[in-house]
């Protein structure tokens, strides 16, 4: 039995796996780089171990550190999340050599699909269904890769070189591996997986099915399970399928077979040998906790002689932080809050647990040095435990088997509701007090709706991201609620090219109360800043207020009178009631509650509608500000210059949306391209160089109109 697990990740894997160690009793130990000393999967974890440095390629990916701090520890099992280590072959084979158990497939198992390549000529010999290279569109795609990262589509052979060098190096920072190949992109085709589970006794279970159609940057943003309008006799060969993947290779463990459906006819993309972001809407329909069986199957066990009974329908989407409309810019900066399930429910965070340093009993001796792991014992934080549901709350009592929960409900339950009305989930890596920083994966967290229908799961986690409170960095919120309520989603005709086709229309900016919503801030900011303390004694006097809407830029000025007679302001609004948090307001009949939350000049307002976010301008420009030089190519995200584009020089002839250097941040490479056509009269940037938000890159000075 295992008594002591590792997680080599971080972020929201690591917080879910934990979850489920604290339900089986075992000791959960996490690992952390510098830049993660406080973050939430630390301060959950039992203990955890320090790798020292920032980038992922010197701790997350750093094996040997990893192995070492299991060791340490006194851990029994390693458990690798998603991402980073989770489908390397020789780290597993590593972890088997200290004498851990590898939560996870057999090393060899892992080696067969780590080349997709090498995995497509097994799956063709399995009698799996691939695809086969042919003329453009083509996709250049990671070997060793996964989530979207070293991912191109080529529709002109004569970007195929570049798209390939660009696939190569961003392989390289997110997985040690530059190996990448060619493919055709089936476009118009849905995104279809298989969940499978196997033990080491030759059982293979098919799971069902999940929809991941819905992607941007060729990575999931919404996920549904089951996979919605697939007849039966196609969801029956997708399980065979699945199946007989597994059976090829000799899969042990949770795992996914990918395939790409188009016109009826499933293709096969790759095989994910770890646990996937989107495992939570298998485990709502089918009442299992995949993390816990996945445990049970390295420890020995033989799985159920059935497979679990699915019901009902969930649907789950990705909360980044990140910029839909500016080319889906990862964004930086402090989480101020982040409240999912409405107000006063939910997620809510608080500040990190103590820490008690000292000496594990049992583990192995480390000595103390900056270059190597350090281990530390951690009181997990109560307040960051979100409650999970009773046996008799939870909706498992006809539809989900007792003989695969294990155990009996699956940590991270947020709300929960009688079995008919649907319950909300939320997977966190960060809550209120955390930063995100440029050097990780921008996820926050995963939002899970389970109801017995899709439209109803689709309806409640619409509306539960439109109510939850995140105040911070940009995210990709209301693209997601947009995303839910678009008539292609709702009527399960979308495909992977939904975002193509509609992000113009689903990053717009919102003109549906921010007026109102300003209104509401500047009458909030105005009870603040009254030494009488309530808006019925405010003076009179008219009041000016100038906003600027974030991310659309967008500036707006509002103009009030306070009185001992009411609110007069332009629209009719009438103000009910006014305090420094919240200000309730009735417009064209309707009363509603706006929620205000101020940072310093950063506003939000959150109401029955969605959230408003600004920032509040000076009454005055600064004269000491500098106009930028035009022209100016400035970074639009903390990052590292990784390369500039060849023939790129202080001199050269530019044309307009030339690329010119590529950032790398948050695992992913951003294209920095020319404003305009000209001359590059100033390079500032070199690979290798560290740039902030803001800093100057490069000038590119536009050819005089003849």
């Amino acid at each position: 039995m295992i008594g002591s697990l590792l997680v080599a990740n971080r972020g929201e894997i690591a917080c879910r796996v934990f979850r489920t160690c604290r339900e089986l009793g075992i000791t959960s130990v996490a690992v952390h780089s510098d830049a993660d000393a406080g973050a939430l999967h630390v301060r959950e974890a039992d203990m955890a171990v320090r790798l020292p440095g920032t980038a992922a390629a010197d701790t997350y990916l750093r094996g040997d550190l990893v192995v070492r701090a299991a060791l340490a520890a006194g851990a029994d099992a390693v458990h690798p999340g998603y991402g980073f280590l989770s489908e390397s072959a020789a780290f597993a084979q590593a972890v088997l050599d200290a004498g851990l158990v590898w939560i996870g497939p057999p090393p060899s198992v892992i080696e067969a699909m780590a080349s997709k390549t090498r995995a497509k000529r097994i799956m063709a010999e399995a009698g799996v269904p691939v695809l086969v290279a042919g003329e453009p569109p083509l996709i250049v795609k990671a070997a060793a890769g996964g989530g979207g990262r070293g991912m191109r589509v080529v529709r002109d052979l004569a970007l195929l070189d570049a798209e390939i060098a660009s696939a190569r190096a961003e392989a390289m920072a997110a997985f040690g591996d530059d190996e990448v190949f060619v493919e055709p992109y089936v476009e118009g085709g849905r995104h279809v997986e298989v969940q499978i589970l196997a033990d080491a006794h030759g059982a293979v279970r098919a799971l069902g099915t999940r929809d991941c159609s819905l992607q941007r940057r060729h990575q999931k943003v919404i996920e549904e399970a089951p996979a919605p309008g697939l007849a039966e006799d196609l969801r029956a060969e997708l399980a065979e399928a699945a199946v007989a993947a597994a059976r090829a290779v000799g899969y042990v463990g949770a795992g996914t077979v990918e395939f790409l459906v188009k016109d009826g006819r499933p293709f096969f993309l790759e095989m994910n040998t770890r646990l996937q972001v989107e495992h939570p809407v298998t485990e709502a329909v089918c009442g299992v906790d995949l993390v816990a069986l996945q445990i049970r199957v390295a420890e020995g066990a033989a799985l159920p002689s059935q497979p679990p009974v699915a019901s009902g329908h969930a649907v789950e989407a990705r909360l980044y932080a990140e910029d839909p409309g500016a080319e889906w810019r990862p964004q930086v900066g402090a989480v101020r809050e982040l409240s999912v399930g409405g107000r006063g429910r939910g997620l809510r965070g608080g500040g990190p647990g103590p820490y008690i340093y000292g000496p594990v009993p049992g583990a192995a001796a480390l000595p103390s040095s900056s270059s190597g792991p350090q281990i530390h014992v951690s009181a997990p934080d109560p307040r960051l435990c979100a409650p999970g549901p009773s046996r008799t709350s939870r909706p498992t009592a006809a539809h989900h088997p007792r003989q695969y929960v294990l155990p009996q409900r699956v940590g991270g339950w947020v709300e929960n509701r009688d079995e008919g009305a649907g319950y909300v989930r939320v997977d966190a890596g960060v809550t209120a007090g955390d930063t995100i920083t440029p050097y990780y994966d921008p996820l926050l967290a995963k939002v899970i709706a389970w109801a017995p229908t899709r439209p109803e799961a689709v309806r409640l986690l619409a509306r539960t991201l439109e109510r939850a409170r995140i105040h911070g960095p940009v995210t990709n919120r209301d693209l997601l609620v947009r995303s839910l309520r678009h008539e292609e989603f709702a009527g399960a005709r979308m495909d992977t090219g939904f975002y193509e086709r509609h992000l113009d229309a689903l990053t717009a900016p919102r003109a549906d109360g921010a007026a109102t919503a300003a209104l509401a801030a500047a009458v909030a900011d105005a009870q603040g800043r009254s030494r009488f303390g309530g808006w019925r004694n405010l003076p009179s006097q008219p009041q000016e207020k100038r906003y600027r809407s974030e991310p659309d830029g967008e500036e707006r000025t509002v103009r009030y009178r306070l009185t001992r007679h009411g609110l007069e302001a332009e629209g009719g609004v009438r103000l009910l009631e006014a305090s420094r948090t919240h200000v309730v307001l009735e417009a064209h009949g309707l009363r509603a509650r706006y929620d205000v939350a101020a940072y310093g000049d950063h506003v939000y307002v959150d109401t029955p509608w969605g959230a408003h976010a600004f920032t509040l301008l000076p009454r005055f420009p600064d004269p000491a500000a500098a106009p930028t030089e035009p022209g100016s190519l400035l970074a639009p995200m903390p990052g590292t210059v990784v390369r500039i584009a060849e023939g790129i020089a202080e001199g050269a002839e530019v044309s307009a949306g030339q690329p010119l250097l590529w950032l790398e941040a948050m695992k992913m490479e951003h294209r920095v391209v020319s404003p305009t056509t000209g001359t590059l009269t100033a390079l500032h940037a070199a690979p290798g160089r560290q740039v902030e938000v803001g800093s100057l890159l490069a000038v590119v000075t536009e050819e005089p109109t003849p």
